[in-house]
């Protein structure tokens, strides 16, 4: 076997079957692969039979094995098979940095706390003295589920033959990765991972600021310290991971749990304190001032607030005489209402009681009269019930793959699913094959599709169409709120279930369902091959 002759459909070592080609590095190839021992995908690295990258490929695979933080992917095999050297990794279903800023520039909290979980991860990677030597838009996964993962420890160097690296040029890559990612521009004099060269002036890198409008000014200033040669102000550089994190953990705080849609600045911001100028928050305005004189500030350097809101009452400057002594207040005579003046307000009083007594007599009257009339009367309204069945198709507005842990690896052939609701009968959507048994081999109780429909909405059937012989399914909807959805399989309950379906599954629940999340829930796979196998065309929910 030769690196040209594996290709789609290969069995590789005896268990890893080969999907797609993801790249051609440097006459190496990066597959796609499925690992039918285990059931999972997988990353295979392939150099060709004897290829000179064979021992420095082992040697970094060796130490990505040493990594155990869970923000690199792991080495899982490597290996040599009929002379055609191999090394498996482990898949993340998600999306390049690289091709993420193809649409654009990240906000700063979402470029900062990205920054900051690789800083991290490769601060525990330099103490043991080791370095990625590979850091770039292309080797940062966000993952659908928005955590991020690093790829290609070691080995990503090993394949592109530009030795294992060092911390520094690890730190200086860090740097490269938040200025493309504030500003949508490379920091370089070329064109690099599908950005433009970022702007110079007098033959110095523009500050992060400069490039693009809103780049918060922490941000720009730890930019500035990770390129700038020298950096602006006479600030420090940053010349080690660990103090990148410690600086970007000051500006977007120091959770692992990713902004909401990645976008949550100004809130993480206030909470850490670290709001700029570039955050646009609108200060408060001051209350208004309720007496010219200033009110007093409180020993610590902060203003009194109850002194500043409570109106003060202006006391009136005691007159003096001639001899300077002080008059005595003079008491005004207090005014006395008169006895006809109490009388006549007592009797307006209970007037207006008589008025709105007689007025809920007479509206009480009305109603039980026309309650009453509605009982006998057939043309009455009646109480509304669940929204009509109007069998019109429901949009679609995305789906992901299900495949929730403990059992789960969440990696359903992500990157299939929007072939089931595409209009095309030829693309599908696939499982993982299953050895063994059509209940998913044993292992789980079942994988499928959650499907958003935008907002809540009238779910009266789904009609799946499926490729092959006898697949159980169910169709699933939220148990408590239907406008979320659920990250685990006891969150769903099933509304319909349809068992041994060949062509096509039509699941219609008892009474129309008012959500926003189904799923449609596979939990016995068609024979395929040596093993079992899940496998969707079209997808079509009616209201």
């Amino acid at each position: 076997m030769s690196n040209q002759t594996v290709s789609p459909g290969a069995l590789l070592a005896g268990r890893y079957r080969i999907a797609e080609l993801l790249a051609e590095i440097d006459g190496a190839r990066v597959w796609r692969a499925v690992d039918e021992v285990l059931s999972r995908a997988v990353v295979v690295d392939v150099l060709p039979v004897g290829d000179p990258r064979t021992n420095v490929l082992f040697d970094a695979a060796r130490r990505a094995a040493a990594a155990n933080d869970p923000r690199f992917l792991r080495v899982l095999d490597c290996d040599v098979f009929e002379g055609v050297t191999y090394c498996v990794r482990e898949w993340a279903g998600g999306r390049p940095l690289e091709r993420m800023l193809g649409a654009g520039p990240l906000t700063g909290q979402q470029a900062g706390w990205l920054a900051r979980e690789v800083s991290e991860a490769l601060e525990n990677l330099h103490r043991t003295g080791h370095s990625h030597g590979s850091i770039s838009p292309a080797t940062v996964v966000v993952t659908d589920a928005g955590a991020i993962k690093v790829v290609g420890l070691a080995t990503e160097a090993a394949l592109r033959s530009t030795g294992p690296g060092t911390p520094e040029q690890d730190v200086r890559a860090l740097g490269e990765l938040l200025y493309s990612s504030l500003t949508g521009r490379w920091p370089g004099p070329a064109p690099a991972w599908g950005l433009q060269p970022a702007p110079v002036e007098h033959g110095r890198l523009l500050s992060p600021r400069q490039v693009r409008a809103g780049v918060p000014r922490s941000l720009d200033d730890i930019a500035d310290r990770l390129l700038g040669d020298p950096p602006r102000h006479h600030a420090a550089a940053i010349s080690s991971a660990a103090g990148l994190s410690a600086a970007l953990s000051g500006v977007v705080g120091s959770s692992h749990e990713p902004p909401n849609q990645m976008d949550e600045t100004v809130a993480v911001a206030r909470q850490n304190g670290s709001i700029d100028d570039a955050t646009q928050v609108v200060p408060a305005a001051p209350p208004p001032a309720l007496d010219p004189t200033p009110s007093r500030a409180a020993s610590n350097g902060h203003y009194n607030q109850t002194q500043e809101t409570r109106p003060v009452r202006r006391q009136q400057q005691p007159a003096q005489n001639g001899g300077g002594r002080r008059r005595p207040p003079v008491e005004e005579p207090r005014r006395r209402g008169s006895w006809g003046g109490r009388i006549l307000i007592l009797l307006a009083v209970l007037a207006l009681l008589s008025v709105v007594l007689m007025a809920q007599f007479l509206v009480k009257g009305a109603i039980n009269k026309e309650q009453s009339g509605s009982e006998t009367t057939p043309d009455a309204p009646q109480s509304s019930g669940p929204p009509p069945v109007t069998n019109e198709a429901a949009t679609i507005a995305g789906a992901k793959d299900f495949d929730p842990p403990p059992d789960g690896n969440g990696e359903e052939h992500p990157e299939d699913v929007k072939n089931t609701y595409d209009g095309k009968a030829d693309t599908t959507w696939t499982t993982m094959s299953y050895k063994k048994r059509a209940d998913l081999g044993g292992q789980k109780d079942g994988v499928g599709i959650v499907y958003d429909l935008g907002e809540p909405t009238n779910v009266s059937q789904v009609t799946v169409d499926l490729v092959g012989q006898d697949t159980d399914l169910e169709l699933m909807v939220p148990k408590d709120d239907p406008s979320v959805s659920p990250t685990s399989a006891n969150g769903w309950k099933s509304v319909a279930t349809a068992k041994d379906a060949n062509d096509s599954a039509v699941l219609k629940p008892a009474a129309p369902e008012q959500t926003r999340y189904v799923l449609v829930w596979l939990t016995k796979l068609p024979k395929e091959g040596s093993g079992y196998r899940g496998e969707i065309s079209e997808v079509k929910i009616q209201k």
